[in-house]
């Protein structure tokens, strides 16, 4: 049975971003976010998922991949590059609720979300650090939709000191105001290849 989903418009985006210093952890993803059983992310950024899941028919198929600080490993063994957002938990791919490997209306709410968050080819919205998408290889339509959000460069299976997100209250999903102290802005660290490593730019290889 397929699932009926009508997105809110573009306009209706948070219009700011704001620096969470808060500690980071790796957290299960909640129910009230579709996705792949056992995914993780940052804590951080799951209001900017729960707000993204209630807007487009988003699946989350993975998160973090990497070793807890119990020495479990979690998400896909081998599979993201080096350096990947996805070994610090400040990166999703994404799917459409009702999957289909062909690129049809099944993907328009993806679509969507793709341009939203990148409305110019390798130029993201704030907060985004890098989306993949069509035009990069590995990604795209029919097959999937990374995002990375923008974070303090930390090796890999560790949190990042800061993320940048989106301001969301759940009030009233109105965005909320920046701190008084306004911390230096750091520079941001090069686009990262986002996922897997059998593609160039970072995405799931073609015949997986």
């Amino acid at each position: 049975m397929l699932l009926s989903f009508v997105a809110a418009p573009a306009s209706a985006a948070p219009a700011m971003t704001r620096l969470a210093y808060a500690p980071g952890e790796i957290v299960p993803i909640p129910a009230s976010i579709p996705h792949e059983e056992g995914d993780m992310v940052d804590r951080r950024i799951v209001p900017n998922l729960r707000w993204l899941a209630e807007r487009f028919p988003i699946y989350v198929s993975d998160g973090f991949s990497g070793k807890l600080p119990s020495g479990e490993h979690v998400g896909c063994h081998g599979c993201h590059v080096r350096g990947s957002d996805h070994h610090n938990g400040l990166a999703v791919d994404i799917s459409p609720l009702n999957w289909s490997p062909r690129c049809d209306e099944n993907w328009r709410g993806i679509t969507r979300l793709a341009k939203w968050a990148e409305p110019l080819q390798n130029k993201p919205r704030a907060p985004f650090r890098w989306v993949g998408y069509d035009g990069d290889s590995g990604h795209g339509c029919g097959h999937h939709l990374h995002l990375s959000w923008e974070h303090a460069p930390a090796p890999a299976s560790e949190v990042a000191e800061w993320v940048e997100v989106f301001a969301v209250d759940f009030t009233g999903v109105a965005p909320q105001p920046r701190p008084n102290r306004q911390p230096v802005e750091p520079k941001r660290p090069p686009t990262p290849p986002g996922g897997y490593a059998t593609a160039q730019a970072g995405g799931l290889g073609a015949g997986d």
